[in-house]
């Protein structure tokens, strides 16, 4: 660990310039402290991360186990992400009360709306457990045995670290094995949704725009948590009361200057920095274009149901962003990646690798062949990564009756353990109150429109020797006909028919089911020829990167390393800036309400606007939340960034929240790849403009008034 920290404090005097890049550790970031400074930070690293008094970590969430959040009052208070809130918005929303379309405010903490499920966690400590969870695995050559050794270790690790106390842990691998933290967290049971802004605010742009810059998205929502008496977490109950944080964020109400220190504190999903060449060749020339057809089939039918029928579009609207999400991102980034010369750039990589490897015997011995070896590796075993993606876009994410399937697969597998255990009756009722809610979001004729066309793609993509015949004995068509006529799968009554007289026999009619018997069909072929030689390839790789990783650290300890983004928690920093990412084309570091205007007036649909709001936007009655005269809606800057960062507060040099960060530009798609400083830019929703929609707009200025607002 001291030979790594080393590391790290020398590679930060040669690579200052580049200091935006990576996705640093908190409990480490005293290493960074002099660069951050120097590019204009007023903290110091314990204000930002300190186990000894409350510090800003302390005011960062992990809303949901995949977005971030920031506690902004002493109530509980938190913003995120309009996205990030998105599925519970949904939830909340019918014909009669369509907040999705007109949004929603609570006028006090009683109208505040509770969500089943959601969570919100705060890190309590990061610790570095590597050598314990590594004890007893030098000289265990077998993966299979050091990994199982390495599971025990860190399961026995994971109950004595939180003994008595109300903690939980997650120890995670970093650098591929190399090191192992553990992320102490308390996790909060009661959440609820305190206000959203319509959809022509918080989704302003739709498709259009997403990916894409300028940006005019008021892309937040309004939560609260709540926790028992003693302020510790608590399942819902009328009785709790909003939760007092430890921390919570100022507000950073006055001007923005370019070039001004920008730091993003989040949760970021995940980066694959050490993908080798073949692999970025594959994902270019294959697995990216064919899970975007995968994708764009199934929008076709979504958004054609969306725009007939409102119904439909309150269904499935959240559906619709989270497949159009991926699908649009993966455009801009085979593009990126097209643009960087990606593979070459690889190439050119590995060879400075290869030569520096074959300049020491020692060097030599170790890394002299690991390049070859992963390029090899993957080559031999593409098709299975490509059988496993097929798999996930046609089964996971496109026709719908596969969710309902697998609940009953589960019951039919797992029959006589949960009858000897007598949990039977639980999970029926369990899978029976999941179908209740499929069905509300849940249109057959939709679904039957994506099977067509997802199922064909499928079998005409897939390698014949990955599919059983079964399933391509009988065509498109009668499969279709079969599933949407006979199958209890995509029919509510029947369904919940077959849970309410579920005995032994059932299971035995069930299987004869069409759906069941295609799904049956697809996970077998899964099973038994697709994820025995995936889990191969994955195994061996990370066994590679691993020593990959390793070999870098020591063979170019001037060159800057960090830890692959991997869920837990990450500061990166930057400046507050635009970018010039195409020859004639530069870009702006933020935008204004005038651009909404602007783009309203296109007749673009994804710009419409709810009366009364363009009337609004020209008064320029923007108060305290102004700057010379126009209100900023979106900014730019240098931050690294992916998916998980999207809630993230934007930080400025003394830690006062600027804005919620929601998106990278079109051209920074790849950075979950390759970094390029000079054109990757996160993009966030000015905090001002946040404050405004509230105050102004929604006429909530009760949510402003409990935070803090300095200049």
């Amino acid at each position: 660990m001291k030979r790594i920290l080393l590391l790290i404090c020398f590679s930060i005097q040669l690579f200052a310039a580049k200091a935006e890049e990576g996705m640093l550790i908190p409990s480490l970031i005293a290493a960074f402290e002099d660069d951050m400074k120097a590019m204009g930070m007023k903290l110091s690293a314990e204000d930002l991360y300190s186990i000894n008094k409350a510090s800003i970590k302390d005011a960062i969430i992990h809303f949901g186990g995949g977005c971030t959040a920031e506690i902004v009052s002493k109530k509980g208070l938190l913003l995120t992400n309009h996205h990030c809130g998105y599925s519970q918005i949904q939830s909340h929303s019918s014909l009669k009360n369509d907040y999705l379309k007109n949004g929603f405010w609570a006028k006090n903490f009683s109208e505040e709306l509770p969500n089943d499920g959601l969570t919100a966690a705060r890190i309590v400590r990061i610790e570095d457990l590597t050598n314990q969870v590594l004890e007893g695995t030098e000289g265990v050559a077998d993966l299979n045995q050091r990994m199982a050794i390495i599971q025990k270790n860190i399961k026995a690790l994971q109950l004595s670290i939180v003994a008595g106390t109300h903690y939980t842990a997650d120890i995670k691998a970093f650098d591929y094995g190399n090191s192992y933290y553990a992320l102490v967290k308390e996790t909060f049971l009661d959440v609820r949704l305190v206000g959203t802004p319509p959809n022509s605010i918080g989704k302003f742009g739709g498709d259009t725009d997403n990916w894409v810059w300028p940006r005019h998205t008021g892309d937040f929502s309004v939560f609260r948590i709540y926790a028992g008496k003693d302020n510790k977490p608590a399942p819902y109950s009328k009785d709790n009361v909003p939760y007092t944080p430890l921390y919570s964020l100022s507000i950073a109400a006055g001007d923005r200057t370019e070039n001004e220190f920008t730091m993003v504190y989040g949760f970021p999903g995940q980066t694959e920095q050490h993908l080798i060449s073949s692999q970025i060749q594959y994902i270019m020339d294959k697995e990216r274009p064919a899970r975007v057809a995968m994708r764009e089939k199934s929008l076709s039918v979504i958004d054609a149901g969306m725009r007939s029928f409102d119904e439909i579009r309150i269904q499935y609207s959240s559906k619709q962003a989270s497949i159009a999400n991926a699908y649009k991102k993966w455009i801009g980034q085979v593009d990126g990646l097209q643009r960087l010369d990606a593979v070459n750039v690889k190439i050119a990589s590995e060879k400075e690798f290869n030569d520096k490897a074959n300049s020491k015997p020692e060097w030599k011995a170790k890394y002299g062949t690991l390049v070859a070896d992963m390029n090899r590796l993957i080559n031999e075993n593409n098709a299975y990564d490509f059988g496993y993606a097929m798999t996930v876009e046609y089964v996971f994410v496109g026709p719908e009756f596969y969710k309902q399937v697998r609940n009953v697969s589960d019951l039919v597998a797992n029959y006589e353990t949960y009858k000897k255990s007598n949990e039977l009756e639980a999970k029926i009722e369990n899978f029976k109150k999941s179908a209740e809610g499929f069905f509300k979001n849940y249109n057959a004729t939709i679904d039957q429109g994506i099977f067509n066309l997802l199922h064909e793609e499928f079998v005409q993509r897939m390698d014949p020797s990955l599919v059983s015949s079964a399933v391509t004995a009988k065509n498109t068509a009668a499969w279709s006909k079969l599933i949407f006529t006979k199958s209890i799968f995509t029919n509510k009554d029947k369904l919940l028919a077959f849970y309410d007289g579920f005995k032994e026999k059932s299971i035995k009619s069930v299987q004869k089911d069409p759906a069941y018997m295609l799904n049956a069909e697809l996970m077998n072929s899964y099973e038994e020829k697709i994820k025995p030689n995936l889990r191969k390839l994955f195994i061996g790789m990370d066994d590679y990167i691993k020593v990959y990783i390793e070999g870098k650290q020591t063979m170019f300890p001037d060159k800057k390393h960090w830890p692959d983004a991997n869920s837990t928690l990450r500061i990166t920093y930057g400046k507050l800036e635009g970018s010039a990412p195409r020859d004639g084309m530069t870009y702006t570091n933020h935008t204004t309400t005038d651009g909404i205007i602007e783009k309203n007036r296109s007749g673009n649909p994804d710009f419409d606007l709810l009366p009364g709001m363009i009337e609004l936007f020209q008064k320029k009655d923007f108060g305290q939340y102004a700057q010379d005269g126009e209100l900023w809606v979106c900014f730019s800057g240098s931050n690294h960034t992916t998916g998980g960062n999207s809630g993230s507060p934007v930080l400025n040099a003394k830690g006062h929240l600027m804005g919620l960060n929601f998106d990278r530009s079109w051209e920074s798609t790849m950075s979950d790849y390759m970094f390029d400083a000079t054109r990757c830019r996160n993009i966030a929703v000015d905090i001002r403009y946040v404050l405004w929609v509230i105050d102004k707009y929604a006429g909530a200025k009760h949510l402003v008034d409990e935070m803090e607002l300095v200049r």
